[in-house]
């Protein structure tokens, strides 16, 4: 089975199915069909996710490796709880180095970094470099004043109109 897609035994036979079509035809009463994990989320994988999750490559794994394994959630296998927990530590453990490096790597060359990384570690770590950039920039006075962030921005927007209703 591939890192985006499931293998799925069909009346003896396994099928390699995409997972929304997997989803659509996964009954958890009716027992139609059973779901079978990606071997990057199974046991051998755990242990060495456990032992030192930075040194996976997770993009070569599947780009989208986390947002996958929380999707196999959706199907009731006996593995969830260990899936969930991987999944969970995988991330707690490889997101400090991840914004550690986006705020360390001032106009440093960090493709070999984000080569290896998860589609949400990448938007992490742009988010990080995008900030640094942002700051040191208003540091050195290119930045003529500082403006709310887009969040602050939609919270307020969001206040009012609550308070309009």
């Amino acid at each position: 089975c591939g890192p985006s897609s499931l293998c799925l035994p069909f009346q003896g036979t396994k099928l390699e199915l995409p997972l929304w079509l997997a989803k659509g035809l996964y009954d958890s009463k009716q027992r139609v069909l059973s779901v079978e994990l990606p071997a990057v989320y199974k046991g051998s994988w755990r242990t060495v996710f456990s032992a030192d999750a930075n040194v996976v490559d997770l993009h070569k794994l599947g780009p989208y490796y986390y947002g996958f394994g929380s999707q196999m959630l959706h199907f009731d296998g006996p593995e969830n709880a260990q899936l969930a927990q991987t999944v969970l530590q995988t991330f707690i453990g490889r997101f400090r180095r991840i914004m550690d490096s986006s705020q360390n790597a001032f106009n440093e060359d960090t493709s070999a970094l984000v080569a290896r990384l998860d589609e949400l570690e990448r938007g992490l770590f742009q988010s990080g470099q995008k900030g640094l950039n942002d700051f040191q920039g208003w540091e050195m006075g290119h930045a003529s004043q500082i403006t709310a962030s887009s969040l602050v921005q939609n919270y307020r927007k969001r206040k009012f109109s609550d308070l309009d209703s």
